[in-house]
C-alpha cells in the first residue's frame, strides 16, 4: 500500500509539474458551479490546479432555484460539477458543450450520529441491518444518496419496517439536520458527513449498502476561458487528479 501511495504521489507531481509548465505568463480565472455532492472533491482538485498553474479558480456551492437562476441568465461560469444525468439535460438545454461531459468521482455513503451520542457498530451488513431496525429515527436526503440508501434498505428486507423511521431532509446537508436532533441516525455521502460540527462520523455503510454517488463535470457553453476550461477539465479527470479527489474523501471514476 505504501509503495502504491508513493507511486500516486509521484505520478500527481508529475502531473501538476507539466501543468506548471503548460501555464501561461499571464493568469486567467476559472469559475466552477459545484453541487453540493462533489464539492468536496472540486475544491480539493481545484485548488491543486490552482497552485500548479497560478490561474485563480472559483469553485461555488449551486443547487436548486440558485443553479437554476444562474443557468437562465447565462451567469459567468466555465466549468458544473453534478451527476450525470444533470449534465446531459443541460447539454440538451444548450448550457453545457456537447461532448465534454466526462466522470469525475465517486461519493461513497456513510452513516453519522449527533456528536457525543454512542457510535453504533454498521461494520457488517447484519450489524448495520439491526442498528437501523433499533434506530428510532433515521434521516437521509431525496438526492442520489438518498435514493441508494432507500435501495439498500430495501434490499435488506426491511423497507416496510422502516417506513415510519425514515425522515427525508430538504436541501443542505443531512449532518445540518443531524445537529439539530432532527434524526438519530444521518445517512449521506461520506465526504459531505465529515467534520460537519455538532455531529460524529460513524463510517462508511457495510457492502452492497454501500452504493456511491456518480459525478461528472462539464465544460459551461458561456465559459470565458473554454482553453484554460479543458485543460482544468484534462486534469480533473486524469490520474493526477486522484490523491486530491482523495483527500476530499472521494474516489475517481470509473471510465472507459
Amino acid at each position: 500500500m505504501k509503495a502504491c501511495a508513493s507511486a500516486l504521489a509521484l505520478g500527481a507531481a508529475v502531473g501538476l509539474s507539466a501543468l506548471a509548465g503548460a501555464s501561461t505568463a499571464g493568469a486567467a480565472e476559472l469559475w466552477i458551479m459545484a453541487g453540493m455532492g462533489p464539492s468536496t472533491g472540486v475544491y480539493e482538485v481545484a485548488a491543486g490546479f490552482e497552485k500548479a498553474t497560478k490561474n485563480k479558480v472559483t469553485v461555488t456551492f449551486e443547487t436548486g432555484p440558485s443553479l437554476d437562476q444562474k443557468l437562465q441568465s447565462n451567469a459567468p461560469a466555465d466549468i458544473i460539477s453534478g451527476g450525470p444525468e444533470q449534465l446531459e439535460d443541460l447539454i440538451k438545454k444548450g448550457k453545457v458543450v456537447a461532448g465534454t461531459n466526462a466522470p469525475f468521482g465517486l461519493a461513497g455513503l456513510g452513516a453519522s450520529v449527533k456528536a457525543g451520542a454512542p457510535r453504533p457498530d454498521i461494520s457488517t451488513i447484519d450489524a448495520y441491518k439491526a442498528v437501523l431496525l433499533a434506530a428510532k429515527s433515521v434521516g437521509f436526503s431525496r438526492g442520489c444518496s438518498g435514493t441508494h440508501t432507500q435501495e439498500g434498505i430495501d434490499k435488506l428486507g426491511i423497507g416496510e419496517q422502516m417506513k415510519s423511521k425514515i425522515k427525508l431532509t430538504g436541501g443542505g446537508p443531512v449532518a445540518e439536520y443531524l445537529a439539530k436532533g432532527d434524526f438519530e441516525l444521518g445517512i449521506q455521502q461520506t465526504n459531505v458527513l465529515v467534520g460537519i460540527p455538532g455531529t460524529d462520523y460513524v463510517g462508511p455503510l457495510p457492502g452492497f449498502t454501500n452504493k456511491p454517488c456518480p459525478f461528472n463535470v462539464g465544460l459551461m457553453a458561456a465559459s470565458k476561458q473554454p482553453d484554460l476550461a479543458r485543460e482544468m477539465l484534462k486534469f480533473m479527470t486524469s490520474p493526477d487528479a486522484i490523491s486530491l479527489l482523495q483527500k476530499g474523501h472521494m474516489e475517481p471514476a470509473k471510465r472507459s
